[in-house]
């Protein structure tokens, strides 16, 4: 008997991945390219969203790209459309995008929680509605949502972003429950300190040298350095294809083992 996970390898399997103009979305879009997906690009950054495209491309990978604001519903739902209309499946999601708003829960504003709220986590439940038809439609899918270790751990001066990244646990218990007999696995990564473009042009700007920035990381977790987004990539790559086809409902941390000390060596 052919059952559904084995029709989704008949054909070219295609993955939406949001904030994929850099960082981890960026590398989760590469990895996805390499493993033989279609990968579909999504970002408010369009210079940067580009240039990952004909990364990808140059590369021979297959890539569509759209500039999309997750915190809109309606602008999920016509990416979606589009993909479904060129290339009539959708296979994978890679919930990735997000904002970072630091701040204890005594020096937030309302503004903050909405903007928190908007892009983290209704953002997040926007991308899910929207793909969640046509994969039950096609009787398969892998949602992967980019969570934190701060959803897992406490951190000081981080209220909102850690509630916001605790949330989409939440969300992908739920949307595991709701759809996984219908042949939708939904999963969470937790990664820990990872240094992305966002991270290194933050640091640039205040005239810190890479090898500054590796020599503060030095220490990180149990292995003693922060990962780099090819490395969350990996993970998510796992929980998005059938190496993983028995796991739903599961956040696998990707962190270097910070979340067992709760602190850097």
């Amino acid at each position: 008997m052919i059952t559904n996970r084995h029709k989704m390898t008949e054909e070219k399997r295609v993955a939406i991945v949001t904030g994929a103009g850099s960082g981890i979305g960026k590398a989760c879009a590469i990895r996805l390219s390499q493993a033989g997906m279609r990968v579909v690009l999504t970002d408010l950054n369009t210079q940067r969203l580009e240039a990952t495209a004909a990364h990808i491309s140059g590369l021979g990978g297959e890539v569509l790209h759209f500039t999309h604001d997750v915190a809109d519903e309606a602008s999920a739902q016509r990416v979606v459309n589009q993909v479904v209309a060129k290339w009539h499946r959708v296979d994978v999601l890679v919930a990735n995008a997000g904002v970072q708003i630091a701040g204890s829960l005594l020096n937030t504003s309302d503004d903050d929680w909405n903007r928190i709220l908007d892009v983290n986590f209704k953002g997040v439940a926007w991308c899910c509605k929207a793909v969640i038809p046509a994969m039950r439609e096609q009787g398969s899918g892998s949602i992967v949502l980019i969570s934190s270790v701060n959803a897992i751990i406490g951190s000081a001066g981080m209220a909102v972003y850690d509630m916001s990244k605790a949330a989409l646990l939440a969300l992908a218990r739920n949307l595991a429950v709701e759809y996984g007999k219908e042949g939708i696995r939904t999963n969470a990564i937790s990664p820990g300190n990872t240094l992305t473009e966002f991270h290194l042009d933050k640091m640039t700007e205040k005239g810190i040298t890479l090898e500054q920035i590796q020599e503060m990381t030095k220490g990180y977790g149990l292995l003693g350095r922060v990962a780099q987004p090819e490395e969350i990539a990996n993970a998510v790559h796992f929980l998005a294809s059938d190496q993983a086809s028995f796991i739903t409902g599961h956040n696998l941390v990707v962190d270097g083992g910070f979340s067992i000390t709760g602190r850097a060596n």
